[in-house]
């Protein structure tokens, strides 16, 4: 892979900070000379933690800065509850797992199953973006069951053109064969060490019955395929869009 700029966020060593990178097609990584900034987009509380939280463990583990921006607070994702209760529960939920994961939480003003996508949130998702200021930004897949989840892609799709493409963008996936549609991993991340954390971190979703609805059922197979894909145990994956610099990302 050529070198590049920092700031584009290639590091060119082939070996993590732990061992080797995984095989071609896989995230790099080195120890950093810096920090970086990175930035995950999800729709709803308990989206980045499933689909990433591996990852985003990875990155805070080496110290770089995470953000978790959740695009609503899950106000319609608790039966029985109104949307201000089940909204302030799911809150507290995304908080508790951004503790664990040692990321940062961020929430933009839109209500969970009501999401828009017009100009005028475009810019208002995407000044939330610029502020931040990110070297790399994952965000959820465009082709998923879930109308919030492609709003949620379409809204930091949106905000990567419109800043100049200047920083890396990864596609992650939420519930293969359930939700997330037609994904063909470019990267994979390794997260046999961290995943215990991940687990913790969607355990911390209790409103949402994490153990049965969603972690074993979903996501526990998920890691297990992936990993089988690169040569791990466990793996989470990624889809780079190919006019974006590539990341540091992390290998095993």
């Amino acid at each position: 892979m050529p070198g590049i700029t920092r700031r584009q966020l290639l590091v060119r060593s082939g070996t993590s900070a732990a061992a080797a990178a995984l095989p071609a097609g896989s995230l790099l990584a080195a120890q950093p000379a810096q920090t970086l900034k990175v930035l995950v987009t999800g729709a709803h509380p308990d989206d980045p933690e499933s689909g990433c939280g591996g990852t985003i463990a990875r990155y805070t583990d080496q110290g770089d800065a995470v953000t978790v921006l959740y695009l609503t607070r899950g106000e319609s994702g608790i039966r029985g509850k109104t949307h201000q209760q089940a909204g302030e529960i799911r809150t507290a939920e995304a908080q508790k797992a951004c503790a664990i994961l040692e990321a940062r939480p961020m929430f933009a003003r839109q209500i969970d199953g009501e999401v828009q996508v017009t100009a005028a949130l475009y810019s208002d998702f995407r000044k939330l973006i610029e502020a931040e200021n990110p070297d790399v930004l994952f965000t959820q897949w465009p082709i998923d069951t879930h109308p919030d989840h492609r709003a949620c892609s379409l809204l930091a799709y949106d905000a990567w053109l419109r800043l100049g493409r200047k920083f890396a963008l990864y596609y992650y996936e939420v519930d293969l064969g359930g939700q997330t549609q037609c994904f063909r991993p470019t990267h994979y991340v390794d997260v046999t060490a961290t995943e215990p954390r991940k687990r913790e971190a969607c355990m911390a979703h209790q409103s949402q019955n994490p153990a049965t609805d969603f972690y074993g059922k979903y996501h526990e197979p998920m890691m297990r395929f992936r990993g089988m894909e690169c040569g791990r145990k466990l793996a989470e994956a990624f889809v780079h869009h190919d006019q974006s610099p590539p990341a540091r990302l992390l290998g095993s």
